[in-house]
């Protein structure tokens, strides 16, 4: 099978999507932006070809290399595992009769109050929103609805650029940050009140063949808003023992026919609380900031070797083992600047460092990143353990014991 891939070199998690589609046995041609040059030796080795484009987001420019590489090669499959990506390559799909995700399915997937439109037509329970492109529509849904209500990008993956607003002196400030009174095309939707976690999958023409679910401590929002907060994410390795995740795993798999996601890996976040199971929304796409990296820890599989099966094969060759339960905590400087060093680190690694997986803390002179940057944006410690709750309490210690500080 020959499979071209969508920017290969850059985040640096996606040259473990070339190496396992090059370990299943396809011959892989990459596309990206990076020169050929900046492709280090062993990620050369997975890929014959390589083509540098001018940008990977435009559907006529990956069309016309897909175009370009088919005239020399026969093109099974087009992957494209970046959220960004992922529109772009199913309009080039589509242009070339390259099987796989659809561009209606693509767009679904991106415009959130498309999708959330498919998804309510078709009863599953979601927020109500909108796609507004003036100040008097967002008036008009808050009037219909009541705050608090959310406003953020119709696209785009992340809490960056999401604002909860509470009143009307808060509405004014964030219809600002959109353009003002005549704003930008955007979604508004009604807050919903609950736990926050998601559930991700590789499904296999339209079937879900692998799953994973995990839950947000605190909620997104909260979490990429407030500095002394040190926020997790954490997989549950109970998702085959406990009866309350049937209905996320049912909701799950309805919203994957709705949208008609065929073979792909997936991510959607959800809300559980006084209204019971929400949709939130998803992508065509695997979850970022190393989520499958904390999946294969915990369950004795390689999830990007079983991602590479689906699309060579058409099936996975191992299942989770449901083994260890596995997280991340987030350590935030305590303001912005340069990370001068960190304090708790050894007693820390005495007492828990036979669950730690690997931790990541970047050395003095190294510049911050913002809290809204997420996860991965300074320093982070992953962990692993037989049980769930141990872990949760683990991951608490550490961001309570170890401490980033900045000039």
């Amino acid at each position: 099978m020959n499979v071209v891939f969508v920017e290969p070199a850059f985040p640096p998690t996606q040259r473990h999507f070339v190496r396992a589609l090059a370990e299943a046995g396809a011959t892989v041609v990459g596309v990206g932006e990076r020169p050929a040059e900046w492709l280090d030796d062993e990620l050369r080795s997975w890929m014959p070809h390589y083509h540098q484009v001018s940008t990977v987001v435009d559907a006529g420019v990956l069309t016309d290399t897909v175009r370009h590489i088919q005239s020399y090669l026969w093109v099974d499959r087009l992957e494209a595992p970046i959220e960004a990506h992922t529109l772009a390559a199913a309009q080039a799909r589509e242009n070339c009769t390259i099987p796989g995700t659809s561009v209606r399915t693509a767009w679904l997937c991106r415009d959130k109050p498309s999708m959330k439109d498919a998804l309510r037509g078709a009863g599953i329970p979601t927020a109500a929103s909108a796609a507004v492109t003036s100040a008097a529509e967002v008036h008009a849904f808050v009037e219909a609805t009541g705050f608090p209500i959310v406003l953020k990008p119709r696209t785009g993956a992340g809490a960056l650029d999401t604002t909860r607003v509470d009143d009307n002196g808060q509405l004014e400030q964030a219809l600002g940050r959109f353009g003002g009174q005549g704003v930008e095309s955007i979604a508004v939707e009604e807050f919903v009140e609950g736990h926050e976690g998601f559930y991700d999958t590789v499904s296999v023409d339209g079937n879900i063949a692998i799953d994973f679910v995990s839950h947000y401590y605190p909620n997104v929002l909260e979490a990429m808003r407030t500095r002394w907060i040190s926020p997790q994410f954490v997989s549950t390795n109970r998702v085959d023992s406990a009866a309350d995740y049937r209905e996320l795993r049912d909701l799950g798999a309805r919203v994957n026919e709705v949208l008609g996601i065929g073979t792909s890996a997936t991510h959607m976040e959800w809300f559980f609380g006084p209204k019971g199971l929400r949709f939130s929304e998803i992508g065509c796409r695997p979850p970022g900031v190393g989520a499958w990296d904390l999946y294969s820890a915990g369950n004795d599989i390689d999830l990007y070797r079983e991602w590479a099966n689906v699309v060579v094969h058409g099936h996975v060759g191992a299942h989770p083992s449901r083994r260890l339960a596995t997280g991340i905590v987030a350590l935030r400087p305590d303001h912005d600047g340069q990370i001068t060093g960190y304090s708790g680190v050894d007693e820390a690694q005495a007492r828990l460092g036979e669950w730690v997986i690997d931790a990541n803390l970047p050395p003095s002179g190294t510049p911050t990143q913002p809290v809204e940057a997420g996860y991965w944006a300074n320093a982070y410690v992953r962990m692993r353990h037989p049980d769930y709750d141990a872990l949760r309490g683990m991951l608490d210690d550490v961001g309570r014991s170890v401490h980033v500080y900045a000039r």
